[in-house]
C-alpha cells in the first residue's frame, strides 16, 4: 500500500485552545479566525480570484488526538455526542476524530486574504478548529454543486438547539472591568455567549451542581448549565 504524504500549507490560529467548548459542526458561531500560510504558500499570486467566493472548503488535521496517537488501531465504531455518547454507530457514518485517516472537512465564510508583513493570512468566520490546527489545503465553495437542498443528514439532520446565557452579577462586573481596560470587546463576548449557547458539555453529564471551566481566547471561563447558562466568572 502507497502511503499518501500531503504538505501543511498553515496553521490555524483561532479562539478554541482546547477541545472542549469546540462547537461540533462549523459555521454553528460565527467566531473570526484566520489561517497563517507557510512558505511557499504565503504568495498572494495563489489566492488570485479567491475574493469572488463567499466560503471555503478547508481540509486539516486533527493533530491533537492523543488516543489516536498512542493507540492508531482501527476503530469500526465510536459513539457521537449528537447521540448521547452511548449509542455506537460505523465510524464513517459519522465525523469522529478516531478515523483511519485523520483528516477533517470544514466550510468556512471567507472574510478577507491580506498580507501582514511577511505573512500571508486568510481571514474566515465560522471554523470549527483547534487553535494551531495544521491546514492541508483550501479550495472554494460551490454553490450549485455542494449545497444539496433534500439531502437527508440521519441523526445530525437538524441544527442543534440553543440555551440562553446570563451573566451573575459578579461575572458582569468582571466583563465590564475587562472591557474597560480593553483588554475584552463586544465580539469576543458576543462569540463566547454563542458557543456557550450550544451547551460544550459532554451529552452525559447533566449535572446543575458542577462548576465547568473552559478557555476562550486568553480567557479563562467558569460556568453552570441549569435551564439556561450561567457564566460565573471571567478572567485572563
Amino acid at each position: 500500500m502507497t502511503e499518501l504524504k500531503v504538505p501543511i500549507i498553515g496553521y490555524m490560529n483561532s479562539p478554541y485552545h482546547e477541545k472542549f467548548g469546540i462547537p461540533r459542526q462549523p459555521n454553528l458561531v460565527q467566531v473570526e479566525s484566520y489561517i497563517e500560510m507557510l512558505e511557499p504558500y504565503n504568495d498572494l499570486l495563489a489566492f488570485e480570484g479567491i475574493n469572488e467566493f463567499s466560503h471555503l472548503w478547508l481540509i486539516w488535521q486533527f493533530h491533537d488526538n492523543k488516543n489516536q496517537q498512542d493507540n492508531p488501531k482501527f476503530r469500526p465504531q465510536v459513539r457521537p455526542p449528537r447521540l448521547g455518547g452511548n449509542q455506537k454507530i460505523g465510524v464513517f457514518a459519522t465525523r469522529s476524530m478516531y478515523r483511519p485517516a485523520p483528516m477533517g472537512l470544514s466550510v468556512v465564510q471567507l472574510k478577507e486574504v491580506k498580507k501582514v508583513g511577511k505573512s500571508v493570512r486568510v481571514y474566515v468566520t465560522g471554523s470549527d478548529l483547534l487553535n494551531g490546527t495544521p491546514i492541508i489545503d483550501i479550495k472554494p465553495y460551490i454553490q450549485y454543486s455542494d449545497a444539496v437542498r433534500d439531502a437527508e443528514s440521519g441523526y445530525a439532520q437538524n441544527e442543534p438547539e440553543r440555551m440562553r446565557v446570563i451573566w451573575t452579577e459578579s461575572a458582569e462586573q468582571q466583563k465590564q472591568d475587562l472591557m474597560k481596560r480593553q483588554k475584552l470587546d463586544g465580539r469576543i463576548v458576543n462569540e463566547l455567549e454563542q458557543v456557550l449557547s450550544l451547551d460544550p458539555r459532554p451529552a452525559y453529564q447533566k449535572d446543575a451542581e458542577r462548576v465547568y471551566g473552559m478557555k476562550f481566547a486568553e480567557f479563562e471561563i467558569k460556568f453552570m448549565v441549569e435551564e439556561y447558562i450561567k457564566i460565573k466568572s471571567i478572567q485572563i
